[in-house]
């Protein structure tokens, strides 16, 4: 059975019956008869609640999923889908940052450029990496490696896992608003193709910092938002505690991104999360990878742009109600 890790209260049934599968399996090298049947009906009573469970996930539950400290993060999935990765390092201004990964790879024989937030799997290595909350010198080095990339046509692809970029004092006295501001400029002009993946977090700033692409994806269960729902319910409610409340109003689920234009796919994961199942995983966001960049691979460096423009200016676009406009001009307020 997979290291479950972090335990979630929603998850206790499925925990439990992989405790009773774990016990049946190490009572003995052989199981037949009853001790067989029984094994079978716990593996198909697994497989039900899983798919009824995460079939049925709130907001805030997609939040924790999104959080679990087994999910595969940006190195586990350059691993898994790219060959030959050679990590870049360093800005060429300050220093290394460690919670942003940038490096070139061969993406089935294609030559990418790679860049993703990165967290730390122990304690150790969460510090190390400042949880995944780049300084403006991890996002100078993000858009060092992309601005190589399209010197030498290569494609981008970005994998997006962040709570947000550092808010420290340190980080804005280096100018962390304007590194983030920058890289939304350059990125907006590269002319070569450029995929997103959101494959956990994806907060504010700090995640729209590497995340402006000709197109989105996004793992089923990760959130993309312009704030927390901690941070989102403190500033609303004056309670961070009501952070579940906060996530359903921010609607920062894939699903509610894809109706909203936001995300171009929903990249879905096995019943049970990609921290369950992180090779499942890791082969379906490679598939819709592939699809999308073999479409972009089509488009001229010119139409690159324009296609990423078009993208980013329909967003947020709305039409107001005939009768309502109607309405109004007859009480000779439009």
């Amino acid at each position: 059975m997979p290291d479950e890790g972090l335990k979630l209260e929603f998850e206790q049934p499925i925990l439990e019956l992989e405790a009773k599968i774990r016990l049946l399996l190490d009572s003995g090298p052989e199981l037949e008869g009853p001790r067989l049947k029984e094994l079978k009906d716990l593996q198909d009573r697994h497989r039900t609640v899983r798919r009824q469970i995460y079939g049925a996930l709130s907001a805030w539950q997609k939040v924790q999923v999104a959080r679990h400290s087994k999910r595969p993060y940006t190195r586990d999935y350059v691993g898994m889908i790219f060959q030959d990765f050679t990590e870049l390092c360093g800005d060429r201004a300050f220093a290394d940052d460690r919670a942003l990964l940038a490096g070139l790879a061969s993406f089935d024989d294609i030559p990418v450029a790679v860049i993703g937030h990165q967290k730390g799997r122990t304690l150790e290595e969460a510090m190390a990496q400042n949880f995944g909350m780049p300084h403006p010198e991890g996002y100078r080095k993000a858009i060092r490696v992309m601005e190589l990339a399209d010197r030498f046509g290569l494609p981008i692809i970005s994998f997006v896992d962040t709570p947000g970029a550092y808010p420290g004092i340190e980080a804005e006295e280096r100018g962390q608003a304007e590194a983030i501001a920058h890289n939304l400029c350059r990125m907006s002009s590269l002319e070569v193709p450029i995929v997103v993946c959101v494959i956990g977090e994806g907060g504010s700033g700090g995640a729209l910092g590497i995340g402006v692409g000709n197109r989105s994806l996004m793992m089923e269960h990760a959130w993309y938002s312009v704030i927390s729902p901690e941070g989102c319910a403190a500033i609303l409610f004056h309670d961070a505690a009501r952070a579940s409340e906060a996530a359903e109003a921010l609607k920062l689920t894939a699903k509610d991104l894809k109706a909203q234009g936001v995300v171009d796919e929903i990249i879905s994961e096995p019943a049970g999360g990609a921290h369950r199942y992180p090779e499942e995983s890791a082969a379906n966001l490679k598939a819709g990878i592939k699809k999308h960049l073999t479409d972009l691979l089509s488009l001229s460096r010119k139409d690159l742009v324009e296609d990423r423009y078009r993208k980013f200016r329909k967003m947020g676009s709305w039409k107001e109600k005939k009768e309502k406009l109607l309405k109004a001009k007859a009480l000779g307020r439009a």
